[in-house]
């Protein structure tokens, strides 16, 4: 027994003399190619200072040349035209990759269609706007939350299409304006035949419903008068009046009350369905500084040192392998 825990204590000082030795021999090695790198960074520091003088310079001309410009125009699909919306900007940037310009220019009437890179359209989600004064699309929330998660509910592609808001985003190269881009933009979106048809139908609808409304707080401001004034008689007459709550008068002023807040919603209606697609924000040039744009003075510099780098190892790597094969 003791002989054998004996070659187990030897066997394992052995071990750990030997990953002891492993270790520094590793260290060793790090640290004679950092001492290398430091003496051929010292060598060649001439270079180095070209390179990064020469990437900055060509950075600073690349990033003052090459711009790129976001712009965003928040629209409200009207009329049920939320498919004929994505299909047309789809178009639109189908157009653009294929640099037909003559379709941008002369169809859409974007008057510098070379400038423009990018169009795409996004639902902007906002689920409390889209069951708000709306119990069917709750009711269609919670039966669709019930089989998955809420989140994926949420910003799915069958929801997400029918919330009021949507965002198109369109890139150009160079500042733009409204004239040049939006107004036609939004022109070609809104000439559409049948959604003129139906446009006009919503409209004479709503018109008709308003008529009738105030024909019917007509009538419960009548009665309202009337029951005022008999009141009033009867107080003359030294009469007392009872109000019996079957009369349901309380219910003919809530009706009241319902019909002044629908006519102001469909006051409100008629000024946000004046178009098909409706805009209600645009925000133009605002410059992109996402991903390289604007960073090729520092990319540059880099990139450069990289490659000098690779090319210095690849020539060492390649004689040394010369140098083996020759023995």
């Amino acid at each position: 027994m003791s002989s054998n825990s004996q070659n187990n204590t030897e066997n394992q000082e052995i071990d750990l003399t030997q990953i002891s030795k492993t270790i520094s021999a590793f260290f060793e090695t790090i640290s004679g190619k950092i001492f290398k790198g430091i003496l051929y960074i010292k060598k060649n520091k001439i270079i180095f200072g070209v390179l990064i003088l020469v990437g900055v310079a060509l950075g600073y001309f690349f990033d003052k040349s090459v711009k790129e410009y976001d712009n965003r125009i928040i629209i409200t699909p009207n009329f049920g035209s939320v498919d004929y919306l994505y299909s047309e900007i789809d178009l639109i940037n189908s157009k653009i990759k294929e640099n037909d310009t003559v379709f941008l220019e002369e169809t859409v009437g974007i008057k510098k269609p070379k400038q423009l890179k990018k169009i795409t359209i996004e639902p902007i989600t906002d689920v409390y706007k889209f069951i708000e004064n709306n119990p069917e699309n709750f009711d269609l929330i919670k039966l669709m939350a019930e089989d998955g998660d809420i989140d994926k509910v949420i910003d799915g592609n069958t929801t997400s299409k029918n919330y009021p808001y949507h965002l198109i985003y369109f890139s150009t190269s160079k500042l733009t304006s409204q004239e040049n881009t939006v107004q036609p933009i939004l022109e070609y979106l809104n000439k559409t035949d049948y959604y003129e048809v139906i446009k006009k139908e919503y409209l004479n609808n709503i018109k008709l419903k308003m008529i009738a409304n105030d024909t019917v707080i007509s009538q419960i401001n009548g009665v309202l008068n009337s029951f005022s004034g008999a009141v009033n008689g009867s107080q003359r007459n030294d009469k007392l009046v009872y109000y019996n709550e079957n009369t349901q008068l309380n219910d003919v002023i809530k009706t009241k009350n319902e019909l002044i807040n629908e006519q102001g919603s469909l006051r409100i209606e008629l000024v946000n369905f004046d178009k098909v697609i409706k805009d209600s924000s645009i925000t133009m040039n605002i410059k992109n500084t996402k991903s390289i744009n604007g960073k090729m003075k520092l990319i540059l510099p880099f990139l450069f040192i990289v490659i000098f780098l690779f090319i210095g190892y690849f020539n060492s790597f390649y004689k040394k392998q010369l140098e083996k094969s020759k023995k």
